[in-house]
């Protein structure tokens, strides 16, 4: 895919791949101010974010979206790109640039040139050859209790794990994957809501399910983001309000502590590839859907795969409709890179 761009072949010779191995904890809840960004765009996403980053070798974050069932798929199709962002391989190769149009970077963290390169993450071909028999995509919720504005908090449906049913129905029947949904609690302890142990609780059952289908090759913890009750995370694609998106990535390493050993994660590099490259789908297609890469200090399962995403779908604020659209064009812009288109 990428390789056939001009922007691939202008950084291919500048890629530096250098994965972090360092590797922090957890915190319950990103409600940060984010710095301005993408053209001015979002200005001061999630405000507020209290880190659980101490001694507890536990990984928690907030979260959710949702979405509800529907008969009618109905894929956006955006067959021409309408940037609005600078995209030339002069812009991307300047790390400020790339930096303030693409990344949020928490507070607890940091980053620099050497593991945000466009050109490193370009050259990465995360295609997947299709194969329909067997599951080759994982949806699951950490957080599995995140509603909506508007949600009926005891129906599903109207959470993230109602949208994951939809992303569900959108890859299989429209896009041809197969695609495992898994639906359990790894936030409700004892009938109630604690998300001290919910990363921890995820892994513990999402790990033997890969080891028992290793055809299984994308993974992806739907999510709804936290943000001030004033703020509305919206867009409006093919007619139809939708929901904004943004992709979580843990470095695995905080400004405090440095690397946390504890919590090692190989495909750090490959983590950001894939968000990288879906984001460079989304700023050619839809240029006023993504928010953003937030950077944070842990690791949050996704060194489960190479092609694992954490991915926040609108906030509190937004309404089932809202995030229930956001599917479609997520599920277009995975299948282009997954596709190399």
């Amino acid at each position: 895919m990428w390789n056939k761009l001009p922007l691939y072949r202008f950084l291919e010779e500048q890629s530096v791949y250098s994965p972090l191995t360092e590797d922090p904890e957890t915190y319950e809840k990103i409600v940060k101010a984010n710095e301005a960004y993408l053209n001015t765009q979002v200005m001061g996403e999630n405000e507020g974010a209290v880190e659980k980053e101490e001694e507890e070798k536990t990984e928690a974050e907030e979260e959710t979206e949702t979405a509800s069932a529907g008969n009618n798929l109905l894929a956006p199709v955006a067959e021409t790109p309408c940037p609005v962002l600078d995209l030339s391989p002069e812009k991307l190769a300047d790390y400020d640039y790339l930096l303030n149009q693409f990344f949020i970077v928490d507070t607890n963290t940091s980053a620099d040139s050497q593991n945000l390169n466009a050109a490193a993450f370009m050259e990465k071909d995360l295609t997947l050859e299709k194969d329909a028999s067997q599951p080759q995509i994982l949806i699951y919720h950490s957080h599995s209790q995140e509603f909506f504005a508007d949600s009926d908090t005891s129906n599903p449906e109207d959470g993230v794990v109602g949208m994951g049913n939809y992303l569900t129905q959108l890859l299989t029947e429209q896009y041809g994957y197969q695609v495992l949904h898994v639906t359990e609690q790894f936030d409700v302890v004892d009938g109630q809501i604690d998300r001290n142990r919910a990363y921890d609780y995820a892994r513990e059952y999402v790990e033997p399910l890969l080891e028992e289908n290793p055809s299984i090759e994308v993974v992806l913890d739907l999510h709804r983001d936290g943000v001030p009750e004033d703020r509305r995370l919206v867009t409006e694609i093919n007619g139809k309000p939708t929901a904004q998106i943004m992709f979580y990535n843990g470095l695995s390493y905080t400004v405090n502590n440095g690397p946390v050993d504890y919590l090692p994660n190989p495909y750090i590099q490959d983590n950001l590839a894939f968000s990288f490259q879906l984001e460079m789908q989304a700023a050619q297609y839809y240029p006023d859907f993504y928010r953003g890469i937030y950077l944070s200090g842990l690791r949050y399962n996704l060194h489960l795969r190479p092609r694992a995403l954490l991915l926040e779908v609108g906030a509190q604020t937004n309404t089932v409709e809202e995030v229930r659209n956001a599917m479609e064009p997520f599920a277009d812009i995975l299948n282009k890179v997954l596709s190399g288109e």
